[in-house]
């Protein structure tokens, strides 16, 4: 099959070849005859003028520019363009003689005007030449250009592939520890046989459900992850019981804000985790302020300063690499460590 397309694209190649050297003979021949009324001595002498055009023609567009113009090797173009410069050069020449002894019967009266003329024979030579290596250099180019093209969107197609499993990885990190986290409370509930236990298990469900459909989506609407931060709280609230002392405040959120989803439960979930009772009770405060095209996320939470702080837990860790990889330039993300609180300020452009 592979043998038959080959066979096919040279037959092609050599009819185009054929019918636009042609058209070169009926130039010369047009060209050459335009000052004499002897069509017959124009085309033989424009016949023994082929060969020369042809054989410099073939060797510009199929060594000079591919082995040595495009690949940079000038001083070897030069030297070798000026040898076939003065090889065609000389055979013009012989041209020029063929037309005045065999032609001309070595009458210089009785050769064609144009012929007499050495640099006429020449221009119409190089002007072949020039015109078909021209258009080799376009067809290099456009070629060169393509396959640029083609690899530019391989390598950028590579890259978001790359990008998009690092984002599941990092996701694959949040779920599980996320999910730890919660069926630890709901085991401690269960021992107890605890009332709250079967709101407990409806609240993870709807959890789950979001955990599920919605986390593997780029982007989620804002309201949505703030039903999901409130179902989380819900849960933790069930667990601290007189412990925790939350606020969870949010304004401005427009029905239409988009954000990546379980970006801001790590934070929350790290409140949680990380943060300490003083007085017995653990405060925790949360304030989402979204406007048109920003959305400003504050938590604060009670919290004794360690070598081992928040800071380095994977959840964090894993969230400021979200971050980079989908609000890259486009979020500023603060984490304050104070000696009684911990406190994390993060502010997106949605656009």
């Amino acid at each position: 099959m592979m043998l038959k397309q080959l066979i096919k694209k040279l037959v092609f190649k050599g009819v185009l070849h054929t019918l636009f050297w042609c058209c070169v003979l009926l130039f010369f021949t047009y060209f050459f005859d335009s000052n004499t009324s002897n069509y017959q001595d124009t085309l033989l002498f424009s016949l023994f003028l082929m060969p020369i055009t042809m054989a410099t023609t073939y060797v510009s567009i199929y060594k000079l520019i591919p082995d040595y113009l495009v690949k940079k090797r000038y001083w070897l173009f030069a030297i070798y363009s000026v040898y076939t410069l003065i090889v065609s050069t000389y055979l013009i020449v012989v041209s020029v003689f063929f037309s005045l002894i065999y032609l001309a019967g070595f009458e210089y009266s009785n050769m064609n005007p144009l012929t007499q003329n050495i640099i006429i024979v020449a221009s119409g030579v190089y002007l072949i030449v020039v015109i078909v290596s021209a258009f080799k250099l376009m067809r290099i180019n456009l070629s060169h250009a393509k396959k640029t093209k083609a690899l530019e969107t391989k390598i950028l197609e590579t890259q978001l592939k790359l990008k998009e499993q690092e984002l599941n990885y990092l996701k694959m990190q949040i779920h599980p520890h996320f999910l730890f986290n919660t069926l630890n409370t709901m085991y401690g509930f269960a021992l107890k046989k605890a009332d709250e236990t079967p709101e407990m298990i409806l609240k993870l469900s709807n959890l789950l459900d979001y955990l599920l459909y919605q986390a593997n989506k780029p982007f989620v609407l804002l309201t949505d992850e703030i039903q999901h931060i409130e179902d989380y709280i819900e849960l933790e609230k069930m667990r601290f019981n007189n412990t925790l002392n939350i606020i969870f405040d949010y304004e401005n959120v427009n029905d239409t804000t988009t954000i990546a989803p379980m970006l801001l439960l790590p934070f929350v979930e790290n409140s949680f985790k990380h943060g300490s009772l003083m007085e017995g009770v653990l405060t925790i405060k949360i304030k989402l302020t979204s406007h048109a095209d920003t959305i400003s996320f504050l938590i604060e939470n009670t919290s004794f300063k360690t070598d081992d702080t928040p800071l380095h837990g994977i959840g964090l860790k894993n969230i400021e690499k979200r971050l980079e990889l989908l609000y890259r330039n486009k979020y500023d993300l603060n984490i304050i460590n104070n000696d009684k609180s911990f406190k994390v300020e993060l502010h997106l452009k949605t656009k």
